[in-house]
């Protein structure tokens, strides 16, 4: 009896054993992942937080992790040596980086056109204005160079005729992040300086001089303005129209919302164009060779680029991204054609300290 006993004990234990083998396995291949570490705009966070984008990832033998900065605050203030790969919102930005870490390469994997998402009675208002108009292609666009000209009156939305739907005392102005850190308020700040210099980009000191205190009350008189675009995104979708009534925001950010179907976007908030607009090229600047490899595969796999089009971004396939707008009904501009260019980041730089030395 006391042998048939051993043997079922033995039998017990290799049991175990083999269970702890295989347990022992599992962990080490979770070790066998490399871990990536990024730094990106905030914007991109939920992207990356998406356990559909780890995994996809994780077939590649990565744990790709990252931490949050304005896109200027990436190029000027983050240690980037920490990192590698470091992904603003935007070509300047990039570039910048690029030159600075003498880096060979960029990826730009997705882009964004600059959006403002507003509400149903704003821009019924601004359609009396004169300011938002019909394309005609099945999006409305604010004419940048009207609502200017309200700006430098100092329009306020009680002096708009007719207005009985938004009696608000403050300035007709478009909300943005702090140009001083965030790229979605330097991409806004491109498109008015493009404006302003006569239908040009921004290319000179002179121009600079000449446009910047046009361009200043539209920023500054603005007050108190977010560091991040998804801290001034989750205002508009949480507090409505009494704290923004208009936000200048990167389209994926509103059409993440309406291809996720999760309720965020009420039926009285729009999506809207500036005319012109400006892309937002999201490009990543590899540090390191794990770096490069975290851009070639969000360049070119194919789960995440369908990830990143239901995240809200046009990718380089641009069917996933089609397919997502004609299921959901988004009211995506199917055919932009009046963008502009941002200025070079020196200049665009130089553009945004002259603008904040005026600050009161």
């Amino acid at each position: 009896m006391k042998r048939w006993i051993g043997v079922i004990l033995a039998v017990v234990l290799a049991g175990v054993a083999v269970v702890a083998i295989l347990l022992g396995g599992r962990e080490d291949k979770g070790q066998e992942l490399a871990l990536v570490r990024g730094v990106i705009g905030s914007e991109k966070k939920p992207f990356f937080d998406d356990p559909r984008v780890k995994a996809a990832f994780a077939e590649h033998g990565l744990r790709v992790e990252v931490d949050t900065a304005g896109s200027r605050q990436i190029v000027t203030d983050v240690d980037l040596s920490r990192y590698a790969f470091a992904f603003p919102s935007s070509v300047p930005a990039a570039e910048r980086i690029k030159r600075d870490r003498k880096a060979t390469t960029t990826f730009s994997p997705f882009y964004s056109p600059m959006a403002v998402a507003t509400f149903e009675p704003i821009a019924a208002l601004l359609t009396k204005a004169g300011v938002l108009h019909d394309s005609g292609k099945g999006h409305q666009t604010l004419d940048i160079k009207k609502y200017l000209e309200l700006v430098a009156k100092g329009t306020r939305w009680d002096q708009i005729p007719g207005n009985s739907a938004y009696q608000a005392r403050k300035r007709v102005l478009l909300t943005t992040t702090d140009i001083r850190t965030s790229n979605s308020a330097a991409m806004y700040l491109s498109v008015i300086g493009y404006v302003a210099n006569g239908d040009d980009v921004i290319s000179s000191d002179a121009q600079i001089a000449k446009v910047a205190p046009l361009l200043a009350p539209a920023v500054l008189d603005q007050g108190f303005a977010e560091s991040t675009s998804e801290a001034s995104f989750d205002d508009y979708l949480a507090l409505g129209a009494g704290k923004t009534p208009m936000l200048v925001v990167y389209e994926a950010q509103y059409l993440a919302h309406v291809f996720a179907g999760d309720g965020a976007i009420k039926p009285d908030m729009r999506l809207v164009y500036p005319s012109p607009t400006v892309l937002s090229k999201h490009t990543l600047v590899p540090l390191s060779g794990q770096g490069t490899r975290v851009g070639e595969l969000l360049t070119k796999d194919p789960k995440l680029l369908a990830l990143a089009a239901a995240y809200g971004f046009r990718t380089t396939d641009p069917q996933a991204f089609a397919d997502l707008v004609a299921k959901t009904k988004a009211p995506a501009a199917a055919d932009l054609v009046d963008v502009v260019e941002p200025p070079a980041y020196e200049r665009l730089d130089k553009l945004i300290t002259t603008i904040d030395a005026a600050r009161p």
